[in-house]
């Protein structure tokens, strides 16, 4: 694990060596030659880790250490500390780690794997306390984990692109199959924005009435319609400083679209049987599982409309293009199960993991989920393929066919290669194959070369 580390050490030729062996090691290193200057750093830029000198001209280890305290993001844990000091200074750089200093580091230093393995626990450590720091907001936002959103290789684009979008107030469209996490990464992007503090509204644009979907978005006044007996906010009005999500969008009728692409547009609506202009201080965030350039071309959606939605747009994969997250997914649902039944499952077997990477997966993870629901309410102590349903068994009892048949093709192969290299002497093939001649005459009745030489 790598990071980025600030140096803060006035003596040039002791820094320079601690610079040399962490760069290395792959770190990326920002020198300060007092503790003034790594002071005004530090409320620059951000860092994984410090390392500061006890004594420094014009401001101390410690004394810096506890200005650095002093500042911060809401919610932004600051960097571990780590004193450098002299023999005869060890007492003072103890007394420090009472006040939270991380550890200390003695010069002239023993040897460069010191330092290496000192920042190394360390960085370990202030990453699994992100993590979960990270969990407990998540799990509050009904948010997995952030290493379970973008579990696998197909994910690491996305999670790379989400990290960029999420801070500005680009609209993004969210593409992909139903049940690949379309929300999950809408509030994911909303959590990691400037109106994280604000609402998020989801809508389903598709579960909706269409002659109602628009006093659902802009609300109505009263008496704006038969039953409409109280002036009523809608989901635009509601996530005023947040972010609302459309899911959906693409079931959206062509006269919504256009009330819709106005307030793109304008940032205002009104409410149905309303006068009053509304400004509309939201993000919007809109989802969808159909090829929307492609409904451009049938005329059931607007151009004009998809380029105002489209701005950014991330597609998710399917979870059959993530075979390398499903055990990860997998583990991950069993452990909130088994914590929502109060049950305890030790495991998956390996040849129930086999069997749900080699399913395909049509529902995604929303399937995968409901899966492994239903078989932690089945198991005891694992879940084997028994608590999987039949059909992903017949998945398994498929691929185990396969294997065989792949295992006896590659047997065959390797005896005719034995029986070419020893021009069909059979005494000598069945040595170099390590068997028996008996069991080598078997073989070849078996796969029909009986008469082969």
């Amino acid at each position: 694990m790598t990071g980025r580390i600030l140096i803060v050490e006035d003596d040039s030729t002791f820094r320079g060596l601690l610079t040399t062996i962490l760069e290395d090691a792959g770190h990326e290193v920002i020198e300060a030659g007092d503790g003034a200057a790594g002071l005004a750093k530090l409320r620059q830029q951000s860092f994984d880790l410090v390392l500061s000198d006890l004594k420094m001209p014009k401001m101390g280890g410690v004394e810096l250490f506890r200005a650095s305290r002093a500042f911060g993001g809401e919610g932004i844990a600051p960097p571990p500390f780590v004193l450098i000091t002299a023999f005869g200074t060890v007492e003072e750089a103890v007394a420090a780690i009472k006040d939270g200093m991380s550890d200390f580091l003695t010069k002239p230093l023993k040897d460069p794997a010191t330092l290496r393995d000192l920042v190394q626990r360390l960085l370990t450590e202030r990453c699994r306390q992100r993590r979960l720091m990270f969990i407990d907001e998540t799990e509050m936002a009904g948010l997995p984990p952030l290493d379970i959103l973008f579990a696998g290789t197909a994910m690491e684009k996305m999670r790379w692109l989400v990290g960029e979008v999420a801070p500005t107030e680009a609209t993004v469209l969210i593409g992909g199959e139903s049940g690949t996490g379309k929300e999950l990464l809408a509030r994911y992007i909303h959590l990691s924005s400037p109106r994280k503090n604000g609402p998020f509204i989801a809508i389903n644009c598709a579960a909706i009435p269409d002659t109602l979907l628009e006093s659902e978005l802009f609300g109505h006044e009263r008496g704006a319609f038969t039953g409409a007996s109280t002036t009523r906010q809608g989901k635009f009005e509601l996530a005023s400083g947040g972010t609302i999500m459309l899911d959906e969008v693409g079931e959206m009728v062509l006269p919504m679209q256009t009330k819709l692409l106005r307030v793109l547009q304008e940032r205002c609506f009104h409410r149905v049987g309303g006068n009053r202009e509304i400004h509309a201080n939201v993000r919007v965030l809109a989802a969808t599982n159909r090829d929307l350039a492609r409904e451009i071309g049938t005329g059931a959606f607007r151009e004009d409309l998809f380029y105002r939605l489209n701005v950014f747009p991330l597609v998710l994969p399917p979870l059959r293009d993530r075979q390398d997250a499903i055990d990860q997914l997998a583990e991950f649902f069993v452990r909130v199960h088994g914590r929502s039944m109060g049950k305890r499952i030790s495991m998956i077997t390996a040849a129930a993991l086999k069997a749900l990477r080699a399913y395909h997966w049509p529902g995604n993870i929303r399937e995968l989920q409901n899966v492994i629901e239903r078989a932690v309410i089945l198991a005891r102590e694992n879940i084997s393929l028994a608590e999987l349903p039949d059909l992903i068994q017949q998945t398994a009892k498929g691929l185990i066919a396969n294997e065989s048949g792949l295992l006896k093709e590659t047997e065959r192969q390797t005896i005719l290669a034995a029986l070419k290299t020893t021009a069909g002497n059979r005494r000598l093939a069945a040595d170099r194959l390590g068997i028996s001649r008996r069991t080598l005459q078997y073989r070849l009745k078996e796969y029909g070369l009986s008469d082969e030489e």
